[in-house]
């Protein structure tokens, strides 16, 4: 995955709460087993007026001007609820949104973010409604997301904050873990059990 250090972009509101997976992803629009070819399906029933000639409804804040090319998305509370599609996210992040601002998030959705490289970042309602339209940095290292000459701290799991840094997937950070792990073992039982281990021959 893509290391996530910082983002910088204008913060496209979809103000709405306990937006679900179906309405990010409806099932319909996902003809593929991969990860691709999701973004055009992306929150289809909003963006089309009509879905199958893929007309686009101008009143849909991501079909505005100012939001082309976002990476930064503002949504309601307790956005990914409903399945625990992670085409949800697929779609998302093929799009080109890089992190989400929400006041809550659904636990699952929020888990697949962490591990498709999407960081989700929970601030309070009224932090999250003043940020339409503004230019957002988000410094992930730091924790923190600024707008202006304001700053806000965020809170955010110490595994998913390396998984994201990192650029690593679940299967990374065991394999990661693992070998640290595996190194502290020998480390000791070199010293506990040096017959054990031959030396090499001079």
């Amino acid at each position: 995955m893509k290391p996530v250090s910082t983002i910088t972009s204008p913060a496209v509101p979809l103000l709405r709460d306990n937006i679900d997976t179906d309405t990010i992803i409806p099932s319909r629009e996902m003809r593929s087993t991969g990860r691709t070819g999701l973004a055009d399906g992306l929150f289809a029933p909003w963006r089309y007026s009509d879905a199958a000639t893929r007309t686009r409804d101008p009143q849909f804040v991501l079909n505005q001007r100012d939001a082309i090319g976002t990476r930064l998305l503002l949504a309601g509370k307790n956005f990914g609820c409903g399945s625990s599609r992670e085409h949800a996210v697929w779609a998302l992040a093929e799009f080109g949104i890089e992190a989400i601002i929400a006041p809550s998030f659904a636990p699952i959705f929020k888990g697949n973010c962490i591990r498709n490289g999407l960081l989700p970042i929970e601030l309070p309602d009224e932090v999250v409604r003043s940020l339409p339209w503004e230019m957002v940095r988000i410094d992930l290292s730091a924790q923190t997301v600024s707008a202006g000459e304001r700053s806000w701290r965020f809170e955010i799991d110490p595994e998913a904050k390396e998984m994201l840094l990192n650029g690593l997937d679940a299967i990374d950070l065991t394999l990661a873990n693992l070998k640290s792990s595996m190194g502290r073992w020998l480390t000791a039982d070199r010293q506990m059990r040096p017959w054990v281990y031959l030396e090499k021959l001079k």
